[in-house]
């Protein structure tokens, strides 16, 4: 059920799916679409994954990082303070690894590290206050090509439309980092309105019925800060990226 308030139209509140839970952790898969907690960029806004998972669960909770707000798949919260601090320090000394899954534009094959420093990504309003002139900062993305597909279909020029399914693991933790690494290598991820095609977007859409961010955060794996046991969470893809895994026979 759906209902109005002030001009607006209001879902019924989400249910996240939790992927794994106990007295210090609790992750969860992010639906495309849904921002991980509130800032200035969500005055239409009435749902957050801090917000869902904490009366979910009936406690308060810590968020750990962040994925943006179009982007789906693996978000971990801590349950205690002590946790969250444990949690940041192994973030901040790069032993938590994640791995993502993007579906790209054309034809990128093989594996390698994009070193491409980039500059810090500033919100008009939100960093108004932060310099402009910082120098980018070092960023590294390594990848690898899972496959590739084509359509054959004519789009401007070109007599049809190539995709890549790309295995994605930052090295750092620049805001955008893979959509920028990935745009800047000319195979920007599908459905990416900031740094993507603005024909083969569309297309997508048209011709898949939907649209959306194609990237992912499939994984994430750390050792847990209390038990010391190697964690492995996992996301499942979606039925829209089963739609796409069918449509090019992946």
């Amino acid at each position: 059920m759906t209902i109005k308030s002030a001009g607006r139209v209001i879902v019924d509140k989400p249910l996240l799916k939790i992927l794994y839970q106990d007295e210090y952790l609790v992750a969860v898969d992010k639906p495309p679409g849904l921002f991980v907690h509130r800032s200035f960029m969500d005055k239409d806004e009435i749902y957050f994954a801090l917000q869902l998972i904490r009366d979910q669960i009936g406690q308060y909770v810590y968020p750990l990082h962040r994925l943006d707000r179009p982007t789906s798949g693996v978000l971990l919260f801590a349950l205690t303070q002590d946790v969250a601090r444990l949690m940041g320090q192994a973030f901040s000394e790069r032993k938590i690894n994640k791995t993502y899954f993007a579906l790209t534009r054309g034809h990128l094959l093989n594996e390698g590290v994009i070193d491409h420093p980039l500059k810090e990504k500033l919100d008009d309003l939100g960093d108004k206050n932060v310099s402009r002139d910082k120098e980018a900062q070092s960023a590294e993305t390594f990848y690898k090509s899972v496959a590739i597909a084509s359509l054959q279909l004519p789009l401007g020029k070109y007599t049809s439309v190539r995709y890549s399914l790309i295995k994605c693991q930052p090295h750092t933790g620049r805001r955008h980092q893979i959509r920028r690494h990935l745009a800047h290598l000319r195979h920007p991820i599908i459905g990416d309105i900031n740094y993507g095609d603005n024909k083969q977007n569309p297309f997508f859409g048209e011709h898949f019925g939907f649209k959306r961010l194609m990237l992912i955060a499939k994984q994430v794996e750390f050792t847990h800060p209390i038990t010391g046991l190697e964690m492995l969470i996992e996301a499942e893809f979606d039925e829209q990226w089963q739609q796409i895994f069918n449509a090019f026979e992946w």
